[in-house]
């Protein structure tokens, strides 16, 4: 069996918004969602990155006690989304509990906040330490937390992917669910990745010199991917949920089609666990263009990875040259308006991407004032352009030597 996968219903809740029509104006506007760090009392006094991709909306999260009792942050992000994604669709509780719709989620964590306050009480000296670690808190800080919690809330009964593979993660998510669909496997899929703000996230990577620390005082200015002045990424928060659907079925119900997926590519670099590979990302994409059995030159668009590192930004470039050479298609770094979004990164950015298909122009990457020449290879987009998207690539690197390329045409 070998079906055509679409997408059919999409939310985010990222930096630059929650709303499709909140996020388009950010995009079309040049607005960043990166913000000074919050003050969380712990470790922001000591980490030198001083910048944040926020999620500013407020939120109303009207979930039942009995589902919030065992949700952290993450998952409280996760579930909405799903929530929102789930009545775009219209799905009933029976398809939801049929069996065959499953869930594709994952965040790179679980949840870091419950997950410190565990270990804070374990290493304290306090006899009755273990005693004040509730029942339930393993429940929010697994791995698995968004997923499952998911499952829970919604009465899902079908297949359950829980990646956790830091940036790839909801790119993943995606990939999964759509050869879980073009397989046979499923019949509808809910995919995507969410992270919470917690500033050991920011820490970790401080601590690998990997942040961006010159723009403290005007945060918006950072990240700058494949710009000259570019000196780290930006960490950030959100979560974003995609349902994918057997084409067929989704006709046949008169749903809205976002986009149709026809290529996933996704390896490993068999090598460094930091450092990205031109080889081994070169070959991701090249995975995916033969799943879609497309060329390169049927590719209008790319949202790069692009985190603004020093070097990331520049093997990326490479790979891309290396597969598409001067066919290459327009590109944007994404992440310049929100930071990076760790475990939801990819499925935001698919989002975005599939808003600026339905509008037919590409954002820019914001703050790309001066192209670094070792970048300067590639197509960058020259400002917000109007441009009929109809094969777009959606492309995620992570730590451990991850790779995924997603491709998607326009119905």
């Amino acid at each position: 069996m070998d079906r055509r996968v679409v997408i059919t219903a999409a939310s985010a809740i990222s930096p630059i918004g929650h709303t499709r029509d909140d996020i388009l104006h950010s995009l079309q506007n040049g607005i960043s969602g990166v913000k000074p760090l919050r003050d969380d009392g712990l470790l922001s006094d000591h980490i030198h990155s001083q910048v944040f991709g926020t999620v500013s909306t407020e939120i109303d999260f009207d979930f039942e006690r009995k589902y919030r009792k065992t949700m952290g942050p993450v998952a409280f992000y996760a579930c909405q989304v799903v929530k929102e994604v789930i009545a775009q669709a219209g799905l009933t509780p029976e398809v939801l509990g049929s069996g065959r719709l499953g869930v594709a989620f994952g965040s790179t964590h679980g949840s870091p906040t419950v997950q410190r306050g565990i270990y804070e009480t374990f290493f304290s000296k306090s006899q009755k330490r273990f005693a004040s670690i509730g029942a339930v808190d393993y429940l929010k800080s697994m791995v698995h937390t968004t997923a499952v919690n998911i499952t829970k809330m919604f009465g899902i009964t079908g297949r359950v992917i829980s990646s956790s593979t830091a940036c790839t993660t909801s790119s993943q998510s995606i990939g999964f669910g759509y050869e879980m669909i073009r397989f046979g496997r499923q019949d509808a899929m809910i995919c995507g990745g969410a992270d919470e703000y917690d500033t050991t996230t920011v820490a970790v990577f401080d601590n690998l010199l990997a942040c961006s620390t010159a723009f403290n005082a005007t945060p918006s200015r950072t990240p700058r991917p494949f710009d000259a002045e570019r000196d780290g990424l930006v960490v950030g928060e959100g979560a974003g949920a995609v349902l994918l659907e057997d084409y067929d079925s989704a006709r046949r119900r008169g749903a809205d089609i976002l986009g149709e997926i026809v290529g996933f590519g996704c390896n490993n670099n068999g090598g460094d666990l930091i450092f990205p590979n031109v080889d081994g990302i070169t070959a991701t994409l090249r995975i995916a263009l033969e799943d879609a059995c497309l060329n390169p030159g049927d590719v209008d668009f790319i949202s790069a990875h692009a985190t603004a590192t020093k070097m990331g930004d520049v093997i990326e470039a490479q790979a891309i040259q290396k597969v598409f050479g001067e066919q290459t298609p327009l590109i944007s770094g994404l992440k310049s308006y929100m930071g990076h979004t760790m475990g939801s990164c990819g499925v935001i950015e698919t989002i975005l991407t599939l808003y600026m298909m339905a509008e037919g122009f590409v954002a820019p990457t914001l703050n790309l004032d001066a192209v670094d020449p070792r970048c300067a290879m590639l197509r960058h987009t020259p400002g917000l352009t109007d441009y009929p998207l109809k094969v777009v690539g959606i492309q995620n690197f992570a730590f451990g030597g991850v790779n995924t390329c997603l491709l998607i045409r326009k119905l």
